[in-house]
């Protein structure tokens, strides 16, 4: 048997970052040989992950790292099983050398075929499996390119990038805020009018049957019902339906003997209502639509346009679970 020494196993702990009883083992399996040992341990990692492949690996890391010269950035969710593994500084320094790999590929598979010190991305994550006795996996992946991209990450769970058309003055305060807006509101899309009509139609027929459902029970509780919207999204409101919703205002403040010179102070803000009565899936899906958390009385769109000639070109999003 090979004479294990102490720096040996020491030295392929630090490359590995196996317990120091996993490394003698494996060097002694080995027979002292220093890369069969590496393999050695890369086995039991793929044994171990084989039989923990059903496991739920919902705890983990959400990262992000941006370019220097932030016009590229990459989200990762690096995904464990449990949150003490997650805490580990070891286990987010892993983090951190993979959100470096990733920085350098548009695409999961490329980042997971990427070379990690002699092995694949794919391969490190099997290897450290066998390390920590877990399944961990990257289970999210995102990238933005544009001409200014910012990010936010909120306590590790969530992990948000946005890229800008333009990189204005206080980009990076803009983005930031932008990123938090989507990680606390949960925006989807950017616009209404990247809802399919089909959606929208389905979405309507749901909204409006969960509300019908609760008005009977606060019927049956002797309580003021909620509001029945015929519609939720912009998308919806056409020229012809905003014109017959006027119309109808115009009508009860004449029935209400409102002098009609006044009308034009009164007309502006029903229609703001109807319209946010009306565009309830835009205000919880849509970014731009959004309140915005910092100033309730504007929307996101309103906050954006006090930074001048700019506008968000695309956002992504990873998240555990």
């Amino acid at each position: 048997m090979a004479d294990i020494k102490a720096a040996d196993v020491a030295k392929l702990r630090q490359q590995t970052g196996a317990g120091m009883m996993d490394c003698k083992t494996a060097l002694i399996e080995a027979n002292g040989d220093f890369e069969a040992a590496i393999i050695v341990l890369r086995k039991k990692g793929q044994k171990v992950a084989a039989n923990r492949a059903d496991r739920n690996a919902s705890e983990g890391i959400a990262i992000t790292k941006i370019n220097p010269d932030n016009t590229s950035g990459v989200a990762i969710v690096l995904a464990c099983e449990t949150d003490f593994v997650a805490k580990n500084d070891s286990y987010i320094a892993l983090a951190n050398d993979f959100t470096d790999i990733a920085l350098n590929y548009s695409s999961k598979d490329a980042f997971l075929a990427a070379d990690f010190g002699g092995m694949s991305v794919a391969d490190k994550l099997i290897e450290q499996t066998g390390v920590i006795g877990e399944k961990i996996e990257i289970s999210g992946f995102e990238r933005v390119d544009a001409n200014f991209v910012g990010s936010y990450t909120h306590g590790s769970k969530i992990a948000v990038l946005v890229g800008l058309n333009n990189s204005v003055s206080n980009a990076e305060e803009l983005s930031k805020d932008l990123a938090m807006q989507i990680a606390s509101m949960g925006a989807t899309t950017l616009s209404y009018k990247d809802f399919d009509s089909a959606f929208i139609a389905s979405e309507t027929e749901a909204r409006i049957a969960v509300i019908e459902k609760e008005n009977i029970e606060l019927g049956r509780l002797g309580k003021t019902l909620k509001n029945v919207p015929e519609y939720i999204s912009m998308a919806q409101l056409t020229d012809k339906i905003m014109a017959e919703a006027k119309s109808v205002i115009e009508a009860e403040l004449a029935s209400e003997g409102k002098p009609e010179h006044i009308w034009d102070k009164i007309v502006p803000g029903k229609m703001d209502r109807f319209i946010s009565d009306n565009t309830t899936l835009d205000q919880e899906m849509c970014l731009l639509d959004q309140k915005f958390i910092k100033d309730e009385n504007k929307n996101v769109a309103q906050y954006i346009a006090t930074y001048g000639d700019v506008a968000v070109s695309v956002f992504k999003k990873v998240s555990l679970g």
